[in-house]
């Protein structure tokens, strides 16, 4: 693993500044969540039909997920400054790849595999330093800053992007952006380092080398962790979570278009500023109020929102101020999941193996990813675009999922560190 060699930096300034460069390097990976404003340039100037128009943005959702796995042990084993380099060089070849065809499956290739790769390498290499830096009562409030960038990314990708559509066309849009990507990723990279090991915070003053931390930091083997039911319920309420927000997220520029037209990028960049939000707020609140408890919370409001949504998405009359209300609660909320489930990781199951178990627990976001999109895109097209049947069948599922929560084991940090020591 790689070592800071820096004692010129104090270990509280060197660890904020991993997590900003983090947090810097998910908002550049962000590139997924504008997907919608890519949507209708697309099918103008290729013309692709129906799923297809989801379909690259389905299988990104995928390969990010599935690399996860992989990405989190390179970054176990040969720490996170390479892997993140190797991701910034793999999401810019495919954002290349496809600035010069119009062919679908080579977009399936270049945006779903090699992009979903190289933002599963980004991303899997961001939080585990971070949280290396900071004591267990921080955990969610780091996470949800670290993932924040993700979330965040449309905020300045939105807009940018409709510039660039603008001005130089989709294909040429998408060789600027994979260039500065590479740039901005392979950058930050470098930054991102473990704390050397006297150096790591362990908690409260007084308790640096006690036997809870030392367990924590051992951590559950992956083999272990898979062959326990916890992992498999947070697995299911990963799934749901996600694919309900993603559902959303992938289509909130049409939605939108309804009573915004030209302005519908709005949607996503204020969607986006929820996302981020909700990220750092759930992560910091579930320090406090634990983390079964803030998830119950932010299953049972998204289900809510799904079915209020139902009026708003329906018909031109509505204000788009009121759409941008709702898609910013629902960003919110589904940003929550993406600080949650990593702090469920570090608490049940340690920081050694923290990579590679928080990629497999992170595989179950990108089967939501793939599953619910594609099944918005189906009914959706199947009542003639109504989204009434696809945001009831989100909000049942998160109903569901919410009271399952309930029955699920409280493990804050201090239980778990007690029952792994």
């Amino acid at each position: 693993m790689e070592r800071s060699s820096s004692t010129t930096v104090g270990p509280g300034l060197r660890g904020w500044l991993v997590a900003l460069a983090g947090m810097g390097i998910n908002l550049a990976l962000g590139v997924l969540y504008t997907w919608s404003l890519f949507k209708a340039a697309i099918e103008q100037q290729f013309g692709w039909k129906g799923e297809q128009l989801n379909d690259p943005y389905a299988l990104c959702c995928l390969v990010f997920a599935l690399t996860m796995t992989v990405a989190g042990r390179c970054q176990d084993r040969w720490g996170p400054r390479l892997t993140a380099t190797l991701g910034g060089l793999l999401v810019g070849t495919g954002m290349v790849l496809i600035s010069t065809t119009q062919n679908y499956t080579l977009w399936l290739l270049g945006f779903g595999v090699l992009v979903g790769m190289g933002i599963g390498f980004g991303y899997a290499s961001a939080t585990p330093p971070a949280l290396k830096w900071f004591p267990p009562q921080r955990t969610g409030l780091v996470a949800g800053l670290v993932v924040s960038g993700f979330g965040l990314a449309p905020v300045y990708l939105a807009p940018l992007s409709q510039y660039l559509l603008g001005h130089f066309g989709l294909q040429r849009s998408m060789l600027i952006l994979g260039l500065g990507f590479v740039v901005m990723v392979c950058g930050l990279a470098q930054l991102l380092v473990n704390p050397p090991a006297p150096e790591a915070p362990t908690g409260p003053a007084g308790t640096s080398g006690s036997a809870p931390v030392r367990a924590v930091a051992a951590g559950t083997p992956p083999g272990i962790m898979l062959r326990q039911g916890r992992f498999w319920w947070l697995w299911f309420l990963y799934f749901v979570g996600a694919g309900a927000g993603l559902m959303v997220i992938g289509s909130i520029s049409g939605m939108a278009r309804k009573s915004m037209g030209d302005w519908a990028f709005l949607a996503v960049a204020i969607l986006a500023v929820g996302n981020a939000g909700g990220r750092i707020l759930a992560g910091a609140l579930s320090d406090r109020l634990g983390r079964r408890e803030t998830l119950t919370l932010v299953l049972g409001l998204q289900a809510l929102l799904m079915f209020v949504a139902i009026p708003v998405t329906a018909g031109a009359g509505v204000p788009g101020w009121v759409v941008v209300l709702v898609a910013a609660c629902i960003g919110a909320n589904y940003g929550a999941n993406l600080a949650l489930f990593p702090s469920f990781s570090k608490d049940l199951w340690g920081l050694k193996h923290f990579g590679l178990n928080y990629g497999l627990l992170f595989t179950a976001w990108g089967a939501g990813g793939l599953v619910l999109p594609r099944l918005q895109q189906m009914l959706t097209a199947h009542s003639g675009g109504s989204y009434t049947t696809s945001f009831v069948t989100a909000g049942v599922l998160l109903a569901l999922a919410a009271l399952l929560t309930l029955r699920l084991p409280a493990a804050p940090p201090a239980a778990a560190a007690r029952a792994a020591a």
